[in-house]
């Protein structure tokens, strides 16, 4: 007699209670394990801190939606708040593809689909580190639900929420526009354009505008900025050409995919040999498979042909929001019927890829400093150096620390940990901080931080051109949380005093 997992029988029972089983578990690990064991977090909150903090329209990073939500869950949570919000943005995108893959392949594949996404790495370590890519990724995929729901099932009244999906989109990022360039030529080259007979895409369209417009009039004034943020030569540092590594990502990311779909096919295996079935429950149509396999694969295709002609990634560095649709597309291709040979083998597959990252990930500070020189950005001790500098400063001068600069990274992490929540002047690029400058530190006061490896003190040259006036205190050494084999963090300092009222 052949047995089946208790996987395929709550996958053809209880398909709802997996998928959010699933979705959950993930959210849950993700969120709690960092907040519990990062002493930092990693290296793109802080710079997404300190812009949120300033809730401005945009900034050379592209649109502020993503600093404005992070810059909230932090005041509410702390750090615990932006990888809880990253996560929610995690399972709202995990939603809105079961229920575009249950409006096409039935609720059972749509569950499919979904755990083949959590193989794919873009939506599992890279979630902590939230960003514009981690939040596009959700309305991205909403988006893609409420353009079927509107033109695929000509439910008319989900134009307006697709507009809403693709302004919030765009507010999120500018990877955006390859979505919104996609949907035009799509709804132009199938039988899709026919619902553009109706009144409610033009309307949407106006609805469109009004969200993005305010950042549409920001971006018009500050062009010159984005264009300089989008074409910073350091995010290609120590990489090959930008179309070769942005393949080599979304290939890579893939892995744990491909390696479930080896799995489940059971090659090599005997002839005749048998395996539970999944049957499909809706006939996919021939555009929803057209729909699902361009957006699929076009997105991705577009952002190689970017960075290739560019010879820049921008905001296409972080693929996230572009593979999306893989676990649709594969579940879609697979046929009607999913034959899953080796199914105890699938499901510890897909447990080992949904605990062994995060758990890696921690094992990793407890491990590498002792085999390794190499420091982790979630070990700095972030809190205990924010408190020494605000509280030296506090002493100093009576006042709390309104403004911090130096090191990108140091400056940011105190920024972030630091009771007062001070300013960052980026001195490294001021014109990318508008909200400072040289003459508000000299005002209200600052501190000034930087590495200084073994017996140097001396500040970077920038620094001392723009505060010729600074005295380096005596350097200041920090114990990590796990010291390992590494030398103790010795950094420099100096206090820039207020300006005495006249």
């Amino acid at each position: 007699m052949h047995s089946v997992s208790l996987l395929i029988e709550c996958l053809r029972g209880r398909p709802r209670f997996v998928f959010w089983t699933a979705a959950l578990s993930q959210a849950v690990l993700w969120a709690v394990l960092p907040a519990l064991f990062y002493a930092a977090p990693p290296s793109e909150v802080p710079l997404l801190l300190a812009i949120g903090h300033e809730y401005l329209l945009g900034s050379y990073q592209g649109p502020p939606l993503a600093f404005w939500l992070g810059e909230t869950a932090f005041r509410i949570g702390g750090l615990f708040g932006v990888y809880v919000l990253a996560q929610a943005a995690i399972v709202t995108t995990y939603w809105a593809v079961f229920m575009l893959g249950r409006a096409i392949v039935g609720m059972r594949h749509a569950v499919l689909a979904v755990l083949l996404m959590g193989g794919i790495a873009a939506f599992t370590l890279p979630s902590v580190d939230f960003g514009p890519a981690i939040l596009a990724a959700p309305f991205w995929a909403l988006a893609l639900l409420h353009y079927w729901r509107a033109a695929g099932e000509d439910r008319r009244g989900y134009w307006f929420l697709l507009a809403i999906d693709l302004g919030l989109l765009l507010l999120t990022s500018y990877v955006g526009l390859i979505l919104v360039a996609l949907l035009v030529i799509f709804t132009a080259g199938t039988r899709a354009r026919h619902a553009l007979v109706h009144s409610e895409p033009w309307i949407a369209l106006i609805l469109l505008a009004i969200v993005v417009f305010p950042h549409a009039l920001w971006l018009a004034k500050s062009w010159g900025l984005v264009l300089g943020g989008l074409a910073d030569a350091a995010s290609l540092a120590g990489k090959p050409r930008p179309w070769l590594w942005l393949s080599s990502a979304l290939i890579a990311s893939h892995f744990g995919v491909v390696l479930m779909v080896l799995l489940a096919s059971g090659y090599p295996r005997r002839r005749k040999q048998r395996a539970p079935e999944i049957d499909r429950t809706m006939h996919a149509t021939p555009l929803a498979r057209a729909y699902v396999y361009c957006f699929a694969l076009l997105p991705a295709l577009v952002a190689i042909a970017i960075a290739l002609d560019t010879g820049r990634l921008g905001p296409l560095e972080r693929v996230t929001p572009l593979v999306v649709l893989t676990g649709l597309a594969v579940i879609l291709a697979a046929g009607e019927r999913i034959h899953l040979y080796r199914e105890g083998l699938v499901s510890t597959a897909w447990v080992g890829l949904l605990v062994a990252p995060p758990l890696l990930a921690v094992l990793s500070i407890a491990v590498m400093p002792w085999v390794t020189r190499s420091e982790l950005a979630v070990a700095q001790p972030a809190r205990a150096e924010a408190t020494f500098f605000a509280d030296s400063f506090q002493r100093r001068t009576g006042k709390p620390l309104r403004y911090v600069a130096g090191d990108p990274q140091l400056a940011l992490l105190v920024a972030m940990a630091a009771p007062s929540r001070p300013h960052v002047y980026f001195d490294w690029a001021p014109e990318r901080s508008p909200w400072a400058s040289p003459a508000d530190l000299r005002r209200d006061g600052a501190v000034l931080a930087w590495p200084a490896p073994e017996t140097s003190r001396n500040a970077p040259q920038r620094l001392a051109t723009q505060f010729p006036e600074l005295v380096p205190e005596v350097p200041r050494s920090f114990e990590r949380p796990v010291q390992g084999f590494l030398p103790l963090l010795r950094l420099g300092w100096a206090v820039i005093r207020p300006a005495q009222p006249q």
